[in-house]
């Protein structure tokens, strides 16, 4: 499918802006729909049209009807794990009434495709069986993870309504530059700034928990591939591989030649032991495979903190 103007929401984030980028670079007109909440001015791209609203403000309706996008990448959304254990209205109303918000215009304006990015780092819950494919069961830990799959449910339902092709892409745990390193859904830009300052990080939990890590430029790759393959999905985009938070910590340590031991916290609540996804669907159904390997993910996402640290 050939588009030529594009919605992006949440474009001013941590993926949303790598996708912003992508997007200019191959020729599309690109408005961005972000309310600065989490993500920041610093990372918008100039060539893009870009619009301080939240996706439940009513006045996204004008810029429907002024925009006109032919697609809509949905990337805005509440992430914290722990803010959603505290706070699940909270939660509910930015990942569930947002997005049913978002889609109804979508509808009503009659968007011709939707891209939306869902969880599969949180959606699985403990897993039986590793990795985790889309048919994997549905347990998830957290308030985030439920509000996350009913977005995916109020696609289907809408995007059937309004005969409007839609993918689901499932992310794993999703690293790189620009990630926050102030929040906490992001262990390694957390890592990776306070080790650069010489301060100790904090491992929640004995370390011995595993994550699917995946980095930003092969996520932005698997989004531009379903809209060239006019696929459906759901989507798992990972890498099929689970890494330790402490040899994380190992490996950044190294890269920045921080000699600190970790300090160790009890686990948070909400969070799994151990995930990786199968991609063999997107791999099969999409031909994409992440390129990146972790360590090279790594030395980049910490050369980038170093550099804008010494800015």
């Amino acid at each position: 499918m050939r588009l030529s103007k594009v919605m992006v929401t949440g474009g001013a984030g941590f993926i949303g802006s790598h996708l912003v980028d992508r997007l200019l670079r191959d020729g599309m007109e690109v408005v961005v729909v972000d309310n600065l909440t989490t993500g920041r001015r610093s990372n918008l791209n100039a060539g893009a049209a870009f619009h301080e609203v939240d996706i439940s403000d009513p006045r996204l309706e004008e810029l429907f009807r002024q925009d006109k996008p032919e697609a809509v990448f949905h990337l805005a959304a509440q992430i914290s794990v722990s803010r959603s254990l505290n706070d699940p209205i909270y939660d509910a109303t930015c990942n569930i009434i947002g997005a049913i918000h978002l889609l109804e215009l979508c509808r009503r304006f009659e968007v011709e495709r939707f891209v939306y990015s869902s969880t599969g780092g949180a959606l699985y819950g403990e897993p039986e069986r590793l990795p985790c494919s889309e048919e994997h069961p549905v347990r998830p830990l957290s308030p985030y993870g439920v509000s996350k799959y009913a977005g995916e449910h109020y696609l289907r339902c809408i995007g059937s309504m309004a005969s409007m092709k839609y993918s689901i892409l499932r992310y794993a745990n999703v690293y790189g530059p620009r990630q926050d390193p102030e929040g906490e859904a992001g262990v390694i830009a957390i890592f990776a700034k306070r080790l650069l300052q010489n301060r100790q990080v904090v491992i929640y939990g004995s370390g011995q928990q595993e994550r699917d890590f995946v980095y930003v430029d092969d996520v932005v790759d698997a989004n531009l591939r379903v809209l060239q393959k006019e696929a459906q999905g759901p989507y798992n985009i990972g890498t099929g591989r689970s890494t330790s938070i402490e040899v994380i910590f190992h490996k950044l340590a190294q890269l920045t030649n921080c000699r600190l031991p970790p300090l160790y916290d009890p686990p948070r609540k909400g969070e799994v032991a151990k995930i990786s996804l199968d991609i063999a669907r997107a791999t099969s159904e999409l031909d994409w495979l992440p390129t990146t390997d972790l360590d090279e993910g790594l030395a980049r996402t910490v050369e980038y903190f170093r550099s804008t640290s010494a800015q």
